[in-house]
């Protein structure tokens, strides 16, 4: 009788074996299996009646009913593919996941909500205070964006560098984390309570009268400095707490020390995020909803706003601490994987070098036109809508429950977006998913424009349904923020990140680190730059109200002829990829018997089969000579 076992190419034992072949030591199997222990591993088995046991080779238990044979087992280390020698213990699971991974998962999850928690409170607080102070509107937005908020980010990006260098990394997230904490409790309870103290009101009033109220922007800023700061640290909770600290976070614990498996874990779970930020952005603003309505059931001459405020940075504290809490508990009950410190080098493109290369492919020159046309027309829509917003609702604490009402519609929208948007990808491809946001960009930014510009004549259409002109525009720009961001989260980002893939190794490395240095400050500082212009040169941003639409209309249009073209770009890159892809299907060879270096035909079997029950004697004289390959 013979018989071949093969495990994974690692195992080639000859036909015919024999004992003295097997405990041979110049075979090398005695050498590799002695230490092995009489355990169950996984293998293969084998019925090989009337030879004697193998050394490494472990009896089978007879199951019931079953003739007298001897079942061997051999069981070969696949070290190539990383195989354990004997079969490990299942971790314990609850609901499929390993409990390892649910104390990590968890607690991120924990502190993801808590963090947009924050944020959408912090966000919806912001704009309330810069553009509902006295003396100050929306049109300090695009100044406090350029030289207050930039500055400050660039600041502290350097200060992050150098702690980053001398702490670890538990120091790190404490020392930046609790500022925050202390600022924004400091804010609510002594900050704005005596801001009045502070502000120099009658130095702003002195140069706006000298300068004239088009630089009543920039002297806002002068005017309620306090404020503004508040603004900034909120946006740097957004751009330092989220994207810094927490993603820094997740990309260390989630997962065990193996690289490959840290990234399914993160296929797994990331996407969960996403939706539990959304149901974040629900909750809170439901809650800036609440206390904005305290005011209601408040008696005259008791300042509501001061005391909404008090309330939120209150729970804003609460939250951080938490997050704190949560971070202590991880790093002192989880254990953290330990990495390389060894990473693929990246290219560090200086400004000119990232100008030279966008303007080298047409490709990444589509792609970058996309991310810099979301930037501005979002920016100008966005500023336009928040100085109507304040005609509408001039109050603090109305502006502040509408923003509720607005941060709760965004997570709604967003979370339904992110349901439908694999269904979008599955059922129409890459090119329709990525003209839907500059659709919805047009549509909703021609009717909220169009009401701003020609309100008078729709007047009386509107008076029928109760609402005047104004607050149809409110509507409407709401509508437009709330589905160009859930559109944005859903389908802009995925869509500008899935067209890297096509793209070799070097271009898609070099325009990526391209467009993060050139094009994402450029669409973020390119609506405020463009509004500054407008409002220095006519006067005010209502003023400049009909040439921010036409600016917005030529944007989105290039916008949507960039996405037709990248899309037909992209499209030849799958096909082309798809085609290298079968030729190298077709061009495989697999080998049907390898010889061994003596030259006969003994040797390990291809992967069309593992056993050959019926070969012939013909080999036996040469196995015993031959000894087992691929050890």
């Amino acid at each position: 009788m013979e018989a071949v076992v093969q495990t994974k190419g690692l195992l080639s034992l000859p036909s015919n074996p024999r004992t003295r072949a097997i405990n041979s030591p110049s075979e090398g199997l005695k050498r590799r299996f002695n230490p092995l222990k009489p355990q169950t591993p996984n293998g293969f088995s084998l019925s090989l009646k009337g030879f004697p046991k193998f050394q490494g080779f472990i009896n089978k238990p007879y199951a019931v009913g079953q003739k007298n044979k001897d079942f061997h087992i051999c069981r070969a280390a696949a070290a190539a593919d990383g195989e354990p020698l004997f079969e490990e213990v299942d971790s314990p699971k609850f609901m499929g996941i390993e409990i390892v991974t649910l104390k990590k998962i968890v607690p991120l999850g924990l502190m993801f909500f808590c963090i947009l928690f924050n944020y959408t409170i912090l966000r919806d607080t912001k704009d309330v205070l810069v553009v509902t102070a006295q003396g100050s509107s929306a049109e300090i937005i695009p100044f406090l964006k350029t030289w207050v908020n930039l500055p400050m980010a660039i600041g502290f990006m350097l200060l992050y560098t150098k702690l980053s260098n001398v702490l670890s990394k538990q120091a790190l997230f404490y020392t930046v984390i609790l500022p925050f904490i202390a600022f924004f409790g400091a804010f609510g309870f002594v900050l704005y309570p005596l801001s009045d103290y502070f502000h120099p009101t009658v130095l702003a009033d002195k140069l706006l009268a000298t300068l004239g109220p088009r630089f009543l922007g920039p002297l806002a800023i002068l005017r309620i400095w306090s404020f503004c700061l508040f603004y900034v640290m909120a946006e740097l909770w957004g751009s330092v707490v989220i994207s810094v600290l927490f993603w820094g976070f997740a990309n260390q614990i989630l997962g065990p020390s193996s690289w490959i498996t840290t990234v399914e874990e993160a296929k797994r779970f990331y996407p969960l995020f996403g939706l539990g930020a959304n149901v974040a952005l629900v909750f809170s603003g439901r809650t800036v909803k609440y206390f904005s309505n305290l005011r209601k059931n408040l008696g005259p001459g008791v300042d509501g706003w001061a005391l909404s405020l008090r309330g939120m940075m209150s729970i804003v504290v609460i939250m951080g601490f938490t997050i704190c809490g949560l971070y202590w508990w991880v790093n002192t009950s989880v254990p953290l994987p330990t990495r390389s410190k060894k990473k693929k080098e990246k290219p560090k493109l200086g400004t000119m070098e990232s100008l030279k290369f966008l303007a080298s492919s047409s490709y990444i020159r589509d792609l970058a036109l996309l991310v810099v046309a979301y930037g501005i027309s979002i920016n100008l829509v966005e500023v336009t809508w928040k100085s109507k917003l304040k005609a509408q609702f001039p109050s603090p604490n109305e502006y502040s429950s509408f923003m509720g009402d607005f941060s709760t519609g965004t997570g709604i929208a967003t979370f339904t977006m992110m349901l439908l948007s694999q269904w979008i990808f599955r059922k129409y491809g890459w090119g329709v998913a990525a003209k839907i946001t500059p659709t919805v960009l047009l549509i909703t930014g021609v009717g909220f424009f169009s009401l701003i510009l020609f309100g008078d004549p729709l007047a009386p259409a509107l008076a029928s349904f109760g609402i005047t002109p104004l607050l149809a525009a409110v509507y409407v720009g709401a509508m437009q923020n709330i589905f160009s961001k859930s559109a944005k989260y859903s389908l802009f980002d995925p869509c500008k990140e899935m067209a890297y893939i096509p793209l070799d190794e070097d271009t898609k490395v070099k325009g990526k680190a391209a467009i993060d240095v050139v094009c994402n400050p450029l669409g973020k500082s390119g609506g405020a730059l463009i509004q500054q212009f407008m409002i220095l040169t006519f006067g005010s941003l209502a003023n400049s109200t009909p040439y921010l639409g036409g600016v917005l209309l030529v944007i989105v249009l290039g916008w949507l002829t960039a996405a037709r073209s990248l899309d037909k770009q992209f499209t030849a890159l799958r096909r082309e990829e798809e085609l290298e892809r079968e030729m190298e299907r077709a061009a495989v060879k697999i080998p049907v018997l390898s010889q061994n270096e003596n030259g006969n035909g003994n040797g390990s079997l291809s992967s069309r089969s593992s056993m050959n029950p019926k070969g012939s004697d013909s080999t036996g004289s040469s196995s015993e000579a031959s000894s087992p390959r691929n050890i």
